[in-house]
């Protein structure tokens, strides 16, 4: 391509160039010499000489993340219909139809018939009015989450070092966005009232919301996503469900980000060690485990023991924290002895003729699909070694996820 080129007078080029030099020099200075006074100065942690953010290039962090949820980055109006969204391309539409050629014609009725009025068909059918309302109980505890999730997220992008965290942590922000959206949606198609939040999950979301620096990480990442993680493999099986899988392996991300970070970016002795910061961290787990009794109602009614969903959960919040080096005022094994004991406390009183029982060795995720996904991230490669121990009421091979593969924290 050929320009025209715009005559400019040489001299008052390099005057402009002189000008622009000291003053860049000039704020440069003074901005060091605020931050020095802890008088602010600048805020933003980024090296623009070299491009990049403070921390490095973070090229690991960028595809074990960012590169991967692009790649895994689901359309709601491919997955779910029914909700009216319309997220695809037109590319993306096109190969959808072309794909929905190789169906056979029971499959093609099956996929057409999903519109918004006959998914609610589906619920109805599926689901008396009570099982409706603990539905949208459970799914809305998490629709909640995820509204702290988006702001948290965000908060977290000046927290965190590199630019492959920050890519990272961007896509992480979109996903949050994408899964209150989508999931307000689906929780709205049940028709039912859709509940407040309850007062435990109250009091930790704005906990974790109010934390400083990475102890968002822990309060996000560990705690809510584990929570979340552990609500999505447990109902991702049930009948128009399906979607869930979705939420479940991006959650699956989510929570493999802080073991990746650290890997590269080290907790300190002092952020590991310090007891206000141990403490702080048990301060967003007890609040987790007064949730347990405000939804065993609702999980009854799905035939869940809330009570064996708490303890599988605060296992491995408690298995992700020691992995991440979050330590606690205790070590893990007591935490966990010590929940096991409260949970039987709590049940021996609340039920009749209760027997004692190891709550924090039950498992209510289902699908082969969604407990290899939390294996890995829970516990590492050494967790399919170790799956065998882990109590799995129900398992069924055949609610194994084929949409989409696993993404582990070693990826």
């Amino acid at each position: 391509m050929q320009f025209v080129k715009v005559t400019v007078s040489p001299t008052t080029t390099r005057a402009v160039r002189r000008v622009e030099r000291s003053l860049n020099w000039a704020l440069r200075r003074a901005d060091a010499a605020l931050e020095r006074l802890h008088l602010g100065g600048k805020k933003a942690p980024y090296d623009d000489l070299r491009y990049e953010f403070f921390g490095g290039p973070g090229e690991g962090l960028r595809t074990k993340h960012y590169d991967k949820s692009l790649r895994l980055l689901w359309k709601a109006e491919e997955h779910a219909p029914y909700l009216g969204f319309r997220d695809c391309s037109s590319s993306e539409n096109q190969r959808r139809e072309l794909g929905q050629l190789s169906l056979s014609e029971e499959e093609q009725v099956q996929l057409a018939r999903m519109s918004s009025a006959e998914f609610k068909a589906l619920l109805d059918r599926e689901y008396s009015l009570r099982e409706k309302q603990a539905l949208v109980a459970l799914l809305s505890a998490i629709g909640h989450g995820e509204a702290y999730a988006w702001l948290v997220s965000a908060q977290l992008l000046a927290a965190v070092k590199s630019t492959g965290a920050r890519a990272a942590l961007s896509l992480q922000v979109l996903e949050e966005a994408k899964h209150f959206l989508v999931l307000r949606e689906l929780v709205r198609a049940f028709d039912v009232p859709i509940p407040r939040l309850s007062a435990p999950e109250y009091v930790l979301l704005e906990r974790v919301l109010k934390a400083q620096g990475l102890e968002k990480l822990f309060g996000m990442n560990v705690v809510v996503e584990g929570i979340a993680l552990g609500l999505f493999g447990m109902l991702s099986h049930l009948p128009g469900m399906e979607i869930l899988r979705l939420f479940h392996l991006d959650e699956s991300r989510h929570s493999a980000l802080p073991s990746n970070y650290f890997r590269e970016f080290p907790l300190s002795a002092q952020a590991r060690k310090s007891p206000r910061k141990r403490l702080g961290r048990l301060g967003m787990i007890l609040p987790a485990l007064a949730l347990i009794p405000t939804l065993e109602d609702d999980m009854a009614e799905l035939g869940i023991d809330a009570f064996d969903f708490g303890g599988a959960v605060v296992r491995k919040i408690a298995q992700l924290a020691e992995r991440n080096g979050f330590d606690l005022p205790i070590p893990t094994q007591a935490l966990l002895e010590r929940t096991n004991d409260l949970l039987n406390a709590y049940c021996a009183i609340a039920r009749p003729g209760h027997e004692q029982k190891r709550f924090i060795e039950q498992e209510t995720t289902r699908g082969e699909r969604e407990l290899s996904i939390e294996g890995e991230v829970f516990l590492g490669k050494r967790a399919r070694e170790d799956a065998g121990r882990i109590q799995t009421p129900g398992r069924n091979p055949s609610l194994v996820a084929t949409s989409r593969t696993t993404v582990s924290t070693d990826a």
